[in-house]
């Protein structure tokens, strides 16, 4: 039976979840230095103990995501094996790039690669090696370990909830350890952690960047920089995403994410025209080969022989982070990557942003840099020091056409806050309603009003820096949370493995009376694959031919006491039980297809044609048994039965 829309949200979560931001909120607001000096003693105190943790967590998601897209399990689809993206390439690049990285880049694209060229970690400020390992860094925290991260989540809910029907929520990630107990408590706690931690990493950014678009409309219209026009930049913002979440994913946050994406292109482009073009394309490269070159020390340099505090402000920082804002990205980059593959998904999630990011970071990085060391416009420097967030405009009065650089960058920042606050709101609104994306308005209204009114009320009082703090050490248990979920998924990969390994067992093929069959004559096999029936003759088939056939096998396997059905939903269908093992599903579909080319063509109706195609629980298995004779159907049954019971022999 189907869930009404009104009944799908999960009140459990619901309530507790608003609870809680309630309670946090109210503290921060409440005792602001008390929350700032609490929050920061967690921080120092997993940082100083917990920071090889860390290390060795994000290490190991890197390697084993890696491992992933080379391995065999690369060619298992995210959903049915014949299902197809829900969105085209360029869509898709766009819509999870403007949700993982789009707003820190504006924010960190000058100020960090100065940032680290005035404080480096180990070389002398001022020289070569300093600008040299300032790039290096910021390739280091911008680059394939952040979207390792947000690759694993998403994949892990992707795969659950695509390949096994779970919900898209991050229980489903416990399902192979924990069984039916997500859909207990243990599963409403995760996803009330889910939700907190979404709602206070999106309202916390939220609340940090609306300095950075208040300094923006200062250089642009001489608007005052103050925490009033901070408060009233949110609202706005929040109304945008009010807008957008209301028109949902395919019209709000697919156009924004578009849109941003070309605007982010454009000024990239003018960046790199303008300033030291040939110089950046050396540096590219040269900054490619260096993050490349040092990628296994980095990932494993905790600094043990020279006490620093630089790797818990920067690296720490930024796993914890990337951490912290992993359960939202992954269930929104879950969210639009239906039909890839694994191999296809995390090419795409960890390669192209990874490329855009880093030649974003050059282009604007080292043309700061190049300004500060090369022109001595030092003032820069200082900015940079004393407030990163105007980093960015102070960087573009450098350029001709500032005022319309400065414009360009305003929007894309307005736009990056849009998408980011609209698609918060989706992903928890989706925590709290059992995955499903069909819920009533009001529900995508009340979350992104919801972040909207946190950010504001915490810019207010003063409590932002407490809760980024607090958003960084959440990271720790849900660190603890995704191995257990890696474990999980190792397991249900191994069990596909199998199932793959059973499908290539040979069976003796079968004519349907021992020797000369008219039906499986040649002549008739011929005349089947050239011929393209329409809809009426396939269903015709498949009444006549294919629901005897199945309920000749089930017939029997009830006769050897086996628990079967034929059902007559989504097709025609034989389900057999095995208890606690994995069921048998031999489905019939008439699926619609084009006409190929050398068929003459007739009338719009005769431009496509049926074929009565065979799914089985994974999916599809994109051949056509149209015009199979009975005995023919029957065998096929049993072969695929036969290989589905050598696939459970293996689990054993």
């Amino acid at each position: 039976m189907s869930i009404s829309v009104k009944s799908q949200l999960n009140k459990k979560v619901f309530v507790s979840a608003s609870a809680i931001i309630v309670a946090l909120l109210l503290y921060t607001v409440a005792l602001p230095k008390q929350a700032q000096t609490v929050f920061a003693l967690v921080q120092a105190s997993i940082i100083d103990n917990g920071s090889w943790f860390y290390v060795l967590t994000v290490a190991f998601i890197f390697f084993f995501v890696i491992f992933l897209g080379f391995s065999r399990y690369g060619d298992i689809r995210l959903g049915p094996d014949h299902s197809t993206p829900d969105y085209p390439l360029t869509t898709w690049l766009s819509m999870l790039f403007a949700a993982g990285m789009g707003i820190g880049l504006m924010f960190f694209g000058v100020a960090e690669p100065l940032m680290h060229y005035l404080s480096p970690p180990t070389a002398e400020t001022g020289t070569v090696e300093a600008v040299q390992e300032a790039m290096k860094m910021t390739f280091f925290h911008w680059g394939l370990h952040a979207w390792a991260i947000y690759a694993i989540v998403a994949l892990v809910l992707a795969y659950f909830s695509y390949r096994h029907n779970l919900p898209l929520t991050l229980r489903s990630a416990l399902y192979p350890l924990i069984g039916e107990k997500i859909y207990q408590w243990p599963g409403h706690l995760v996803d009330v952690f889910a939700v907190v931690s979404t709602v206070f990493g999106v309202a916390t950014s939220l609340g940090l960047g609306a300095s950075q678009v208040n300094a923006g409309f200062g250089y642009l219209f001489g608007i005052d920089v103050s925490t009033t026009n901070q408060i009233i930049i949110m609202c706005g913002i929040t109304t945008l995403a009010v807008i957008s979440v209301a028109t949902g994913l395919e019209k709000g946050v697919r156009r924004l994410s578009e849109a941003n994406m070309i605007l982010a292109v454009i000024l990239l482009l003018l960046i790199f025209v303008l300033g030291p073009t040939v110089f950046l394309l050396q540096a590219y490269l040269q900054n490619i080969g260096d993050y490349l070159a040092d990628i296994v020390h980095n990932t494993f340099n905790l600094f043990a022989y020279k006490k620093t505090t630089w790797i818990g402000g920067w690296t720490i920082f930024y796993w914890g982070w990337w951490l912290a804002w992993a359960p939202f990205v992954g269930i929104f980059i879950a969210r639009i990557s239906r039909g890839r593959t694994i191999r296809e998904f995390i090419l795409g999630v960890m390669l192209i942003p990874t490329v855009f990011t880093l030649l974003w970071m050059t282009v604007f990085g080292n043309s700061a840099i190049d300004l500060v060391y090369n022109q001595g416009v030092v003032a820069l420097g200082d900015m940079v020091n004393q407030d990163s967030s105007v980093a960015l405009f102070v960087f573009l009065e450098n350029f001709p056409l500032t005022s319309v650089l400065s414009f360009f960058s305003v929007l894309m920042i307005v736009i990056f806050f849009v998408t980011s606050c609209d698609s918060g709101a989706m992903v928890v609104d989706m925590l709290c309603s059992h995955g499903s994306n069909n819920t009533p308005l009001w529900q995508r209204v009340y979350w992104a009003v919801g972040i909207g009114v946190v950010a504001a009320t915490l810019l207010l009082a003063g409590g932002l820096n407490a809760l980024q703090t607090m958003t960084i050490a959440s990271a720790l248990p849900f660190a603890i949370v995704l191995l257990l979920a890696i474990v999980g998924l190792i397991k249900a990969l191994r069990v596909e493995a199998f199932k793959q390994d059973s499908q290539l067992i040979t069976t003796i093929p079968h004519s349907s009376n021992g020797n000369n069959d008219s039906s499986d004559s040649w002549q008739v096999r011929l005349k089947n694959i050239v011929d393209f029936p329409n809809k009426a003759n396939v269903n015709k088939f498949i009444n006549q031919t294919v629901s005897p056939a199945l309920e000749l096998v089930a017939k029997e396997l009830e006769e050897n006491q086996i628990n079967v059905k034929v059902s007559h939903q989504e097709g025609l269908s034989l389900i057999v039980d095995h208890g606690e093992e994995q069921e048998f599903v031999y489905r019939v579909f008439a699926r619609k297809h084009s006409q190929p080319d050398f068929v003459i063509e007739g009338d719009d109706d005769e431009q496509s044609y049926y074929r009565a195609e065979v799914h089985l629980g994974e999916g599809g298995q994109d051949y056509d048994i149209m015009g199979w004779s009975k005995t023919a159907v029957l065998n096929n049954i049993i072969d695929q039965y036969h290989k589905h019971l050598h696939f459970l022999h293996l689990l054993r």
